[in-house]
């Protein structure tokens, strides 16, 4: 396991085009506690330092002389090389749809511009905790032995939940691209949890909900939904169908040590 990373141990790359703002946003990374930090202001400068110095986070603005953000982390999710790197992404955009690519590939957090100082320490804290292992005590039975089916279409989703979840201690996870395979594994083997996402073809969040409360087999299986969706009536009518939490995308590993404890209260 990993030791909990201490926030001064972290080294940050930022990408910033703006020499302004770059430094304005060290400074910023520097009062709360953050001082190994590389900047830069361009795509291409940025790849070659993230292979040379493998960086803990990246921290990058949207857009960049030579490309964007959403670029950027898609080439990393996708280079077996790279594929775990954190990513915290600073925008003053607020369209959740134009964010969605980064919200399903892993994006750790997404700092509005300008952030405040608890933004930031928010965000920092959701790096150390993606980057340590610190597992969830409960009473009734051991995490590690919790077995959790993960229901996502998008593969570098599936990727970065699981890493969530393995950070907190869970090392049972089956995963399905859809809600028609969870219903697959769900017929296969016994799960403890479902963890899926609204948004998904053949069969979504909401009918998968739908097909597991309606089976008393698997009546008993709490249902954790994290979706990026904003239409609250469509999310209010999945939490009535019967799924225990919805929580939002990106989806941090404080919010798995909080939920999980209360999900499975002995």
């Amino acid at each position: 396991m990993n030791p909990t990373v201490a926030v001064s141990e972290l080294a940050v790359l930022l990408v910033e085009p703006s020499d302004v703002q770059r430094k304005i946003l060290i400074q910023s990374l520097r009062e709360a506690g953050l001082f190994q930090i590389e900047g830069c202001g361009d795509l291409a400068t940025a790849r070659g330092l993230v292979r040379q110095q493998r960086p803990d986070v990246v921290i990058s603005a949207m857009y960049l002389p030579d490309g964007t953000a959403e670029d950027f982390l898609l080439e990393l999710r996708n280079d077996p090389a790279t594929e775990d790197q954190g990513f915290m992404l600073v925008s003053s955009i607020r369209d959740r749809d134009r964010l969605e690519t980064l919200r399903q590939s892993g994006v750790m957090a997404i700092l509005p511009k300008p952030f405040s100082a608890e933004d930031l320490n928010r965000a920092i804290r959701a790096s150390v905790d993606f980057l340590s292992e610190q597992e969830i005590d409960l009473d009734a039975f051991d995490v590690a032995q919790l077995r959790i089916l993960l229901v996502d279409d998008s593969r570098l989703a599936r990727k970065y939940l699981r890493r969530v979840f393995e950070s907190v201690g869970a090392e049972l996870i089956t995963e399905a691209a859809d809600g028609r395979e969870a219903v697959e594994q769900l017929h296969a083997e016994p799960f403890d949890l479902i963890v899926t996402d609204y948004n998904m073809p053949e069969m979504d969040g909401a009918e998968l909900t739908q097909y597991v409360r309606e089976r008393t087999d698997f009546l008993h299986i709490p249902i954790l939904m994290i979706s990026s969706r904003t239409d609250q009536a469509n999310l209010n009518a999945v939490a009535v169908a019967g799924v225990d939490t919805i929580c939002d995308k990106p989806f941090e590993p404080e919010a798995a040590r909080e939920i999980l404890p209360r999900l499975f209260a002995g």
